[in-house]
């Protein structure tokens, strides 16, 4: 048997990316699904990892045909069963809209619906045909955006913080002609501002949800790497950086994500969760921290009480929001107000023409009733199955004696707390309607598939 690193090695005439065209333009959507600042309004609102989607789409539909080529792997099959089954209930609301406005929102849903879960089929279809390490460059993709999204919210951070300068007024708005700057929670005392960092995400609840993928699927792989790898040092710094990152979005539902998905972890690894690999880097990420408090204990202890309020005026909209949800079950239950369309419905309510609910679960309902969200709850319980799969997978590795399984199970785990995490988060936000999910979700999914064949190999 063959052994295999991280990053898997492979054979010297082997290519990483084996269409380098179609290859690259799926590794650059994945590194750029979190940049959410970058976008324009062209037919609609649509991001650069929209644009790069449009065309990796094209140009993936274009190999298939010119290769008389329209095989897929059952995974693939089953994805786009659900594409097809999510977009007969959304046409399905489609015939209760009733004005120009919810028809326009109702489009725009159906626009990054189909690029997302389109690219999702699509991902999966790519990914099964394709190495392992190829798959661990996906990931460390994904993972990298939202590692540089974190670093850009820093260095946004600190230019707020000590002069006062807008980062994006620089570097975004020149782009995008599009005005945007960091999250300002309020002040204390009337003249310190509180600021959060968004980065290019554009809120800072959103960095700190999309944060906890990184730091769950990776936690474990670093936990397992072998004493002396050349990965184990570096590996420890960014995920010390990204938790402190966490910490600054001062993001509850990032932060409760967080917690749910380590309980997760502590299942298969919590005696490494008593090594020095593991607390040593805890504890230099807690005493920094604490040093700065203590520097401004004042100014923290006021933000901390405020975050820590339920019953305040950003607090209460998390709640108040699942009151909406009887009143539209009993007037529309099977499927909802329609796609995109809680803004339009509820405006009078929020006074806001563009406001979503704080929830992906009541959008769910509101939006697609009980049948969107019965096939939505079907689609996440295929997606844990698969992750099931691949946990599988590595313990039959594992009984073998096949060194992939010191990263099969890793992986499959820290996926899996992954989920559980942006679960848990969405209750009070609804980042799992955003991009990221959805490039999240085919990584999942394919990873059965290209442990599988990379078991096989070996």
């Amino acid at each position: 048997m063959t052994t295999h690193a991280l990053p898997l090695r492979t054979k010297a005439h082997e290519r990483v990316l084996a269409q380098p065209v179609l290859d690259g333009l799926f590794l650059a959507t994945v590194l750029t699904v979190t940049f959410h600042k970058l976008q324009w309004e062209l037919a609609g609102s649509l991001t650069l990892s929209d644009v790069l989607t449009s065309v990796f789409l094209v140009v993936f539909c274009w190999d298939r045909l010119e290769r008389g080529d329209t095989r897929l792997t059952r995974t693939a099959l089953v994805a786009l069963g659900f594409l097809l089954a999510f977009a007969l209930v959304y046409l399905a609301g489609f015939y209760s809209l009733d004005t120009a406005q919810s028809l326009a929102q109702w489009a725009k849903g159906m626009v990054k619906f189909v690029l997302h879960f389109g690219f999702l089929v699509t991902g999966v279809a790519l990914l099964a045909r394709r190495s392992l390490r190829f798959y661990w460059l996906a990931l460390a993709a994904f993972c990298g955006g939202i590692a540089l999204n974190a670093l850009y919210g820093v260095i946004q951070l600190g230019l707020a913080e000590v002069v006062g300068a807008n980062l994006d007024a620089a570097l975004i708005e020149p782009i995008t002609s599009r005005q945007t700057g960091i999250n300002v929670f309020g002040a204390v005392g009337g003249t310190q501002e509180v600021f959060r960092p968004n980065a290019l995400t554009g809120d800072p609840n959103h960095l700190g949800i999309e944060l906890v993928i990184p730091l769950l699927v990776l936690t474990p792989l670093y936990l397992r790497l072998e004493r002396g790898h050349r990965l184990r040092t570096p590996l420890a710094m960014l995920l010390g950086f990204l938790l402190v990152v966490e910490l600054a979005t001062l993001s509850r539902s990032g932060l409760l994500g967080l917690g749910c998905g380590a309980l997760v972890l502590a299942l298969p690894y919590r005696r490494h969760f008593r090594r020095p690999a593991f607390l040593v880097p805890l504890a230099a990420v807690f005493a920094l921290v604490a040093g700065v408090i203590v520097a401004r204990l004042d100014f923290f202890l006021t933000v901390l009480r405020a975050r820590t309020n339920t019953t305040s005026a950003a607090a209460s909209p998390h709640f108040e929001v699942y009151g909406f949800v009887p009143d539209v079950l009993a007037t529309d239950p099977l499927l909802g107000l329609g796609l995109n369309n809680f803004a339009v419905y509820y405006e009078f309510v929020t006074g806001r023409p563009e406001f979503g609910p704080h929830s992906f679960y009541v959008a769910t309902l509101v939006e697609t009733g009980i049948v969107g969200a019965a096939l939505f709850a079907v689609f996440v319980i295929w997606i844990f199955r698969r992750l099931g799969t691949a946990r599988g997978l590595g313990r039959a590795l594992a009984a073998v004696g096949d060194p992939l399984a010191a990263r099969a199970r890793p992986l499959a785990w820290g996926m899996t707390a992954a989920l559980v995490a942006t679960l848990v988060a969405n209750l009070f936000y609804l980042t799992m309607t955003f991009y990221y999910f959805y490039v999240f979700a085919a990584l999942a999914v394919a990873l059965p598939v290209v442990l599988g064949r990379a078991a096989r190999g070996s």
